[in-house]
């Protein structure tokens, strides 16, 4: 992509390079801006409730955005895909309505707190937290020692937040299968870089948001389910559906089930642009042209002394996030400068994930985060490495 370029005051222009596609993806994809615009512009209204044209229309491209994403995760029930506002959401219901008193379920040590602030909120619910490698990898045996007799759900993410490490979920999943239990994926940082089959994990649900790696807007995101899994759950939030209007309980079937009050349908507007821009290009191309990039940063990176990387060393097994340790300087404070005096956007902290930051080795003092996208371009990466240098080797 062309660079943008910021005013650094007194007619000097400074390069501006957005490294944060960790927190959300920028820019989005080609077409989400103009078909949420023209949802906004020229239809307007909402869905299952209006018998005019103008609400099929809407309805068509919510029900076509439901096929979409079963396209993307290898899924074949439309009705459920169930749309929330993000993944946080996704997952606390698909937490809180699936566990009962006394289950116990296994989760990783690099979790996202959207799984182990649902988990610790609940009473009377155990869990046991396999501990990862310091390069956030999992052992897979380790999990199926975990399991006991009252295990009712493994909840993973599929890579982490904080170092990009992607986690063996095949293996899980085939624990899973072998104990009979539910598997629930975070794909926060997944969906639209790796092929994520329902089928070839074994999942039983898989938690989606729309706004990073999928190029969505922020305010969209949701969840897919089997029925054997959600013969299991209750609801979440009761209201109006447009359905069954007649009585005051909210319908048990789907999508409906978890869909009470209207949607966000500009958002869903919007993924469904963006979904078409990525299944016409392929994940696996996306993926590709994201491992070079990725490959050229790790290059540059392991040349430059003062700093630490965290998780791989090598673009294997690994998502385009990279957290980095500013050796005996102040992350927070590095982050800072690189925005000042580089126009580098990036993130420093705990990342919502301390226990990853625990099993890494940088809690309390946290990293500072580059997450790139497919649309980094090679200069961003060399002008972001170059920027590091300095800042690494300033007054040494």
């Amino acid at each position: 992509m062309e660079f943008a370029y910021l005013s650094k005051g007194e007619g000097v222009i400074m390069r501006y390079v957005y490294m944060d596609n960790g927190a959300t993806s920028y820019p989005k994809a080609p077409g989400v801006a103009e078909s949420m615009s023209d949802y906004i512009l020229n239809i307007g209204t909402n869905i299952n409730r209006g018998a005019y044209e103008s609400s099929y229309r809407a309805e068509h491209t919510v029900y076509e955005t439901r096929e979409l994403l079963c396209e993307l995760f290898s899924f074949n029930k439309p009705e459920n895909v169930v749309f929330t506002k993000n993944i946080t959401e996704s997952l606390n219901v698909l937490i809180k309505c699936l566990l009962k008193e006394k289950d116990h379920v296994i989760v990783s040590s690099m979790e996202h707190n959207a799984v182990m602030r649902p988990l610790n909120a609940l009473k009377n619910i155990e869990y046991t937290k396999v501990l990862c490698s310091e390069k956030g990898e999992l052992n897979v045996e380790d999990v199926e020692k975990a399991i006991r007799e009252n295990t009712r759900a493994i909840i993973m993410t599929h890579a982490s937040n904080v170092c990009g490490s992607i986690l063996d979920l095949e293996k899980v999943g085939q624990v899973c299968k072998k104990h009979k239990l539910f598997f629930i994926i975070d794909s926060a940082q997944t969906a639209g870089f790796l092929d994520v089959d329902i089928n070839k994990l074994n999942a039983d649900a898989i938690g989606f948001t729309g706004h990073k790696s999928l190029l969505g807007p922020q305010g969209i995101g949701g969840f897919i389910v089997n029925d054997r899994m959600n013969s299991q759950m209750t609801s979440f939030i009761e209201g109006g559906t447009g359905s069954l209007s007649d009585t005051e309980m909210q319908p048990d079937y789907m999508p409906d089930k978890f869909e009470a009050g209207t949607l966000n349908i500009p958002g869903i507007y919007g993924l469904n642009s963006a979904l078409k821009y990525i299944l016409n290009h392929g994940v696996s191309n996306i993926r590709e042209k994201e491992i070079f990039l990725m490959s050229r940063f790790l290059e540059g990176l392991n040349n430059i002394n003062s700093i630490k990387l965290l998780g791989r060393d090598t673009s294997k097994d690994r998502t385009g996030i990279f957290s980095i340790d500013f050796i005996n300087k102040d992350n927070g404070l590095v982050s800072y400068e690189l925005c000042k005096e580089y126009g580098i956007m990036t993130r420093s902290g705990m990342h919502c994930a301390p226990s990853a930051h625990k099993t890494l080795g940088t809690f309390p003092k946290g990293t500072v985060r580059f997450s790139l996208s497919h649309f980094t371009s090679i200069e961003d990466i060399d002008y972001t490495i170059d920027c590091i240098n300095k800042i690494a080797n300033k007054g040494r």
